[in-house]
């Protein structure tokens, strides 16, 4: 199961993570005080850069019918598609620029390149995923209602398909993003009426028509005979984004050290268990500069959901102060390659699409999801956690971890 006692589970007294919450709580009131000059020169610059590519793209497709000009074509919209639904939309739409007053970057004026509504977006994940991330039954955005990413959530012959729902999923994600904002999952069950959903839906099919109109037919026939070619350049560009984005998402969300948690663990949630769930329950990718800014600076998952409204052009120096919290409260600090987080991600798709009886792990220790109970190893947790006798220091999650091993089988204590 997942986790339902965080404290037990991350072994803090409530005096811990307390002062753990004081201390993010400093870091966000330096950003915030820091923030000026170079952030609105660095917000400014990459829209600059955006609408570049963007430009650039649309004029090398009026020679698309040659195949050179196709790909080029299609890898600066492709770019500009990326930064604009990472970098620009995703951040913008989160506040991140609302401090500088200016309408044109405001989360209330942006309008992003994508199928869903800006106005939808900011309740499915602002306000629901990031208030409620990785609550089982709370957070849609776990397994978006089509995959099972946690033994949590109920084996059904349906996700013996999962691998394939998976790479579709991946194939078109902007429009899955826009059926998860509907909650489809739910009106299907019956869970939601079609009729609590009616203003929304009008919303994202208005927003649909305009994706499509703009990308093919708009922009099509503007290049008069290289219409056609101009098409599936448009196309090719909107597939690019959606893998890209796809992965940069499950990569900050999926991968092993990403936990679960359950209701009974929200009930009592105080605002510095929020952060500590945050810190547990996202993950990190490497990457340097120039890959930071492809995924929207979203390679500091971890960062983002800590501080989802601060500028993610400060992620990377926010990343040193929360590694060094890490250290100090002997907590994981969850990241890895991009191709090791996915290759996780994908390994833990592609198993859950079995039911339980074929996997070997148990609900409590497996790679994907583990609780507190983990530790409750034969003779108690006495011998993991306490205070090492040759540093004289009480021993944290970090170093239990890395002591009983990431999946070393539970031997539940009896009552």
């Amino acid at each position: 199961m997942a986790i339902s006692d965080i404290q037990e589970y991350a072994h803090l007294t409530e005096a811990d993570i307390e002062a753990l919450g004081q201390e993010l709580d400093a870091i966000r009131r330096d950003v915030e005080d820091s923030r000026g000059e170079r952030d609105a020169k660095y917000i400014q610059r990459t829209i600059t850069f955006q609408r570049s590519l963007m430009v650039a793209g649309r004029v090398v497709l009026f020679a698309s019918r040659k195949k050179p000009a196709w790909v080029l074509g299609s890898a600066l919209l492709g770019a500009g598609k990326i930064i604009e639904n990472m970098e620009l939309g995703h951040n913008v739409i989160h506040g991140q620029w609302d401090w500088m007053n200016d309408p044109e970057i405001h989360s209330s004026n942006w309008e992003w390149d994508n199928t869903c509504p800006s106005s939808g977006w900011k309740h499915s994940h602002n306000f629901t995923h990031h208030k409620y991330t990785n609550i089982v039954g709370l957070d849609n955005d776990v397994g978006y209602g089509i995959l099972r990413i946690t033994r949590d959530q109920k084996w059904h012959p349906k996700y013996f398909a999962q691998p394939l729902v998976n790479a579709l999923l991946a194939t078109f994600f902007e429009w899955g993003v826009a059926l998860h904002h509907l909650e489809t999952d739910k009106l299907r069950t019956g869970e939601v009426k079609w009729s609590d959903k009616k203003d929304m839906a009008v919303d994202v099919a208005r927003k649909i028509g305009k994706q499509v109109g703009k990308d093919y037919i708009l922009f099509p026939l503007l290049t008069g005979p290289a219409w056609k070619s101009t098409l599936t350049a448009n196309a090719t560009a909107n597939f690019i984004r959606n893998y890209w984005t796809y992965a940069v998402i499950f990569c900050g969300h999926f991968p092993d050290g990403a936990e679960k948690f359950t209701l009974e663990e929200y009930e009592t949630e105080t605002q510095p268990e929020w952060y500590l769930r945050q810190m547990l329950g996202s993950a990190n990718f490497h990457a340097g500069p120039t890959l930071a800014f492809m995924t929207g600076n979203l390679c500091y998952q971890i960062e983002h959901h800590l501080f989802p409204d601060l500028p993610s052009n400060r992620y990377a120096e926010i990343a040193v102060k929360i590694r060094d919290l890490c250290d100090k409260y002997d907590l994981p600090y969850t990241t890895g390659s991009l191709a090791q987080q996915y290759g996780q991600t994908l390994r833990t798709i592609l198993k859950l699409s079995l039911p339980n009886r074929f996997l070997s792990a148990t609900s409590d220790n497996a790679p994907e999801t583990s609780s507190e109970l983990k530790f409750r190893i034969r003779g108690g947790m006495k011998e993991v956690f306490g205070v090492d006798p040759q540093t004289g220091k009480r021993r944290g999650l970090k170093t239990a971890l890395a002591m009983i091993g990431k999946h070393t089988p539970v031997h539940r204590l009896t009552e």
